[in-house]
């Protein structure tokens, strides 16, 4: 690290222009996985591949995410048939892994976050091959090249991702197994040093010679069921050997003429659209940006959308959603007369319609307009924080979102998906052209974000850039009365009028507006331009192709 630099006070007050091209553009939180995509694109690659070289340039610059020991999703927009197709690169519950074994050890109401217990089958490697499989056109050799590069030779952390190593390091890798792998001599990487993961390179050179089941079965499989099981998890070899990714039918809603496309269920992508059917009942675009009315529209619309997503989003194979009548108009209608327009309704609960964390975004938008949102996480930063030996990847606890209540859908059974909180979207015109690639990382912060975004472009016509840059507001939603925060930017005055509406509110500043998450936008205008922004509370940026 160069002396005199300290941590980033993360008061994200620079200016960004958007970035505007037409061959070709990728945005992401990583200025280095930027340039990984962008050299497959310039070798012939289309936006699939770009999308995985990101991904995986991501692993390794920014482990405090996102890594192949966790899962993606992913929506791919081909420009020549103007069809949109899902990738749910999501793992599954252990077969052992049962919630009779959960009680008899004594586990009740939930899980402890960084438990063996909460590590699911790793979904992302079958999910880049999958995704470049269907769709892309170079061999995963070339794909991940960049990745396997700047693993061996190093590369020099930037200052956010080097403030969540530090946090990483005292909350996870310290004390998990193998965790101490990822660290320099027990502790973060600072600022502008040198990190290599020699282990990562390896475990990528693998994969890249044979494909996924080179993760999936053999030395590496092997190594992340001893390691899960010595660390007192249940995991098996055959676990890993039986996982599949599925290509599912996206879910939509059109908002004021827009079509805007989600993952389904287990996807929490659903609460993304329920908000926006709820808020386009009313006049947003009247209210001035970020006053009170407008927030409390926004608000209560995330509220009742999280009341149904968290009954409803759960493994389809096990509780398939009705998300037909979820996202119809009449729907819509009808929950939205539980919003009063200067009152808060705390404590809603989901329409009964039942018969009788931490995470890495991306987007990517090649020169023939095809386009990739794509998304994958470890969740809560290192996931567990365990590393199988040798391999240089942590893996996830995406199973802490599974309800331990028996009598709901999201219930953990063995062989089952969690609820699933990170979401990739879409979304096109009237005559289905793709109008922008976008996403919001961030636990609980996504389909917010998604929202606030959505509302920024198209209410409010900013650019892509300016739409990050827009202050946001964030519903704590698994704390009581379901709080929210908003961000410095946001004047006084109007959260002392959200307080008076009966919204418990508060406000962040400095570091802990990291809670708001960090977006990646690409629009396409009708004229073919590629118009990019990228979040200013992350470290990345959104590139073009000459």
């Amino acid at each position: 690290m160069s002396e005199g630099f300290i941590f980033p006070n993360l008061e994200f007050n620079s200016r960004r222009s958007p970035v505007v091209a037409r061959r070709g553009m990728v945005a992401t939180s990583q200025p280095l996985a930027v340039a990984a995509g962008l050299a497959i694109l310039q070798q012939g690659g289309n936006a699939a591949d770009a999308a995985v070289a990101t991904a995986a340039a991501l692993n390794v610059t920014e482990p405090t995410s996102t890594g192949i020991g966790g899962d993606c999703f992913a929506l791919y927009y081909d420009a020549s048939t103007r069809q949109i197709s899902g990738l749910n690169g999501s793992g599954r519950a252990p077969r052992a892994l049962t919630l009779e074994r959960l009680r008899r050890e004594g586990f009740v109401d939930e899980l402890p976050p960084f438990h063996p217990y909460t590590i699911t089958v790793p979904g992302a490697c079958a999910g880049w091959c999958d995704l470049v499989a269907r769709h892309g056109r170079l061999p995963m050799s070339v794909v991940l090249a960049p990745a396997i590069r700047l693993a061996e030779e190093g590369f020099p952390v930037a200052p956010i991702t080097a403030l969540f190593w530090d946090w990483a390091v005292e909350r996870q890798l310290r004390r998990a197994p193998g965790g101490l792998e990822l660290t320099i001599e027990g502790r973060a990487p600072r600022p502008g040093e040198i990190f290599r993961n020699q282990g990562l390179a390896r475990t990528f050179q693998r994969i890249a010679e044979g494909g996924k089941s080179a993760f999936y079965t053999g030395e590496i499989a092997s190594a992340i069921a001893a390691t899960v099981q010595a660390a007192g998890g249940c995991m098996t070899e055959e676990d890993l050997s039986q996982h599949q990714s599925t290509w599912e039918q996206p879910i939509s809603v059109v908002y004021r003429g827009l079509r805007v496309w989600e993952c389904p269920p287990n996807s929490q992508g659903l609460a993304a659209l329920l908000g926006l059917n709820l808020l386009e009942g009313f006049s947003i675009s009247e209210l001035p940006p970020l006053s009170a009315r407008r927030l409390h529209l926004m608000i209560e619309a995330m509220r009742l959308a999280f009341a149904d997503a968290r009954w409803y989003v759960a493994d389809p194979a096990f509780n398939p959603a009705p998300v037909d009548r979820l996202l119809s108009k009449e729907y819509a209608a009808e929950r939205r007369r539980l919003i009063g327009t200067r009152r808060a309704a705390l404590g809603v609960s989901p329409h009964d319609l039942r018969p009788g964390a931490d995470t890495v975004y991306l987007s990517v938008v090649d020169g023939d307009g095809n386009a990739c949102s794509f998304i994958n996480s470890n969740y809560m930063g290192f996931g567990t924080g365990i590393v199988p030996s040798g391999w240089g990847f942590s893996l996830q606890n995406r199973g802490h979102n599974f309800s331990l209540d028996p009598e709901h859908p999201n219930a953990l059974a063995p062989g089952k998906r969690p609820y699933h909180t990170i979401i990739p979207a879409l979304a096109t015109r009237s005559d289905g052209s793709l109008f922008a690639s976008f996403g919001v990382m961030g636990g609980f912060m996504q389909p917010q974000g998604h929202l606030q975004v959505i509302v920024s472009m198209v209410d409010d016509h900013l650019d892509p850039q300016t739409a990050l840059d827009r202050q946001r507001f964030y519903i704590e939603v698994n704390a009581k009365d379901e709080p929210v925060v908003l961000e410095t930017g946001i004047p006084e005055r109007v959260m002392s009028e959200l307080a008076e509406m009966g919204h418990p509110v508060s406000m962040l500043q400095g570091r802990e507006r990291a809670v708001f998450g960090r977006g990646q936008i690409i629009l396409r205008d009708d004229n073919g331009v590629l118009w990019g922004g990228s979040d200013p509370r992350a470290d990345g940026c959104a590139m073009a192709l000459l």
